[in-house]
């Protein structure tokens, strides 16, 4: 049974805490791909997702093929470099994401895009699953006006097939990636650390077949 979408509106700008100038110290090195958690990543590709609580969304993108590393963070909102307890809070404005950096030469931005429609519910407004609020909004943060493109793209694909499966229509944000922060240490990989972790990621059991033969990365790092 189809989950219905949460309209809950984004916090007012004035009343979102101001945050830090101090950005939040992460690993140099993540824990399962033992790849560099910061840029700059050369002629790599990258793209933010927001698919609900982020330990589950890391891990099914860190276990994907062609996936160079991940980290998890805030952004889409208005404090700098946020604490998870503001985040929670509600008044920040920012998304819970997974930042997931991918070897064009290996896989491509469609087959990030699938994995993103097929693991989490697009179609729930401000909540995934159990977990409610705008912090947990589904959303594709692209980093080229290509990736924009294609994520629009591919949710006018996907949308339809949704709905005859009984969905309600999809509520994904599509926007240029704002400044990614990353979120606290104890966060990245927090599913390989803590392997009996929560995690509530959850697809909708609908296919998503979207340009898989495309190879260009859409966002390559120099």
């Amino acid at each position: 049974m189809p989950i219905p979408a949460i309209n809950t509106p984004m916090p007012d700008p004035a009343h979102a805490p101001p945050g830090r100038d101090v950005e939040m110290p992460v690993p140099e090195k993540h824990f399962v791909l033992d790849a560099p958690m910061k840029a700059p990543f050369h002629g790599m590709g990258r793209v933010c997702f927001g698919m609900g609580c982020f330990w589950g969304a890391e891990k099914k993108f860190w276990e994907a093929e062609g996936v160079v590393t991940t980290a998890v963070g805030y952004l889409g909102g208005y404090t700098h470099n946020p604490t998870y307890q503001e985040v929670c809070t509600g008044m920040t404005g920012h998304n819970e994401v997974v930042l997931v950096v991918f070897d064009p030469k290996r896989t491509n931005y469609d087959k990030m895009l699938q994995i993103f429609w097929e693991n989490h519910d697009p179609t729930q407004g401000m909540r995934q699953g159990n977990d409610v609020g705008t912090q947990y909004r589904s959303g594709i943060y692209a980093y080229s006006g290509y990736q924009k493109f294609r994520a629009e793209h591919s949710k006018l694909h996907f949308e339809p097939r949704l709905l005859d499966a009984g969905f309600h229509a999809i509520t994904t944000e599509i926007m240029e990636a704002p400044k990614f922060y990353f979120a606290e240490d104890y966060h990245q990989q927090y599913l390989a650390r803590n392997p009996g972790g929560y995690c509530g990621l959850g697809g909708t059991g609908v296919s998503c077949q979207v340009g898989l033969g495309v190879s260009d990365s859409g966002a390559s790092e120099k």
